[in-house]
């Protein structure tokens, strides 16, 4: 289902946006407030690929999605972010990628959010992006073993892979203490297993990319002097 962001912005002054993966801990837009919580129903899973921010073309990195669950009893832990007024809800929805949603393979839907510890406030709807089975770099399952090899291997502009999934599940474990992901943990202990038998410092690995992609900007874009580009 595609978004018509102009169609969104004429009918709301507010909106509330769940986030579960990378903006929990990067969040990369301004929002006027966040509440910690919950919605029911699904799963987080690292089944979607991606070639540009923790990947390439020849190596897709493993980013997290939701997808349904047959258990009733099934909670996602994150982040509802609010955001108020036509500014702020249009650069934060171009920041999450709705442009590329009406490309197909993602789908967005309204779902019921459940603020923790919540005294003097109900449930309220949330907008949540997920990524469907139609998508080109939609993944799917795999062994958790595949998929934390998958991870150690691939880097893309945004960082390491590593260092998607293990800040996700330092912010998980550190904020949203009723989360028990085993899936999230689990890949998180096999990439620490795994780099351990390499001999690799996982903070060295992701700082050696961070820092290598730098110069690598550095070479390729033009020195400034205010608003003057110097050509090379």
């Amino acid at each position: 289902m595609a978004l018509d962001l102009e169609e969104m912005l004429t009918d709301t002054s507010r909106l509330w946006v769940f986030g579960y993966g990378s903006i929990l801990w990067k969040t990369g837009f301004e929002y006027n407030s966040k509440l910690i919580g919950h919605i029911g129903g699904f799963e987080r899973r690292f089944w979607q690929g991606n070639t540009t921010h923790r990947g390439t073309v020849e190596l897709p990195g493993r980013v997290a999605t939701l997808v349904a669950s047959a258990d009733s009893e099934a909670k996602v832990w994150g982040v509802a972010f609010e955001l108020v007024g036509a500014r702020m809800i249009r650069a934060a929805l171009e920041h999450l990628g709705v442009r590329e949603c009406a490309l197909g393979g993602y789908c967005h839907v309204t779902v019921p959010f459940h603020p923790k510890n919540c005294s003097n406030r109900c449930s309220f709807s949330v907008l949540l992006f997920t990524a469907t089975e139609e998508n080109n770099l939609y993944l799917g399952p795999a062994p958790l073993e595949e998929v934390a090899q998958q991870v150690i291997e691939c880097k893309g502009k945004a960082g390491h892979n590593v260092e998607y999934v293990l800040r996700l599940a330092e912010f998980v474990r550190a904020h949203l203490t009723d989360d028990n992901d085993d899936h999230l943990f689990g890949l998180e202990s096999l990439i620490h297993e795994e780099l351990r038998r390499r001999n690799i410092c996982p903070e060295r690995l992701i700082r050696e990319h961070i820092q290598a992609h730098h110069v690598y900007r550095k070479r390729k874009e033009p020195e400034t002097h205010g608003m003057i580009k110097i050509a090379s």
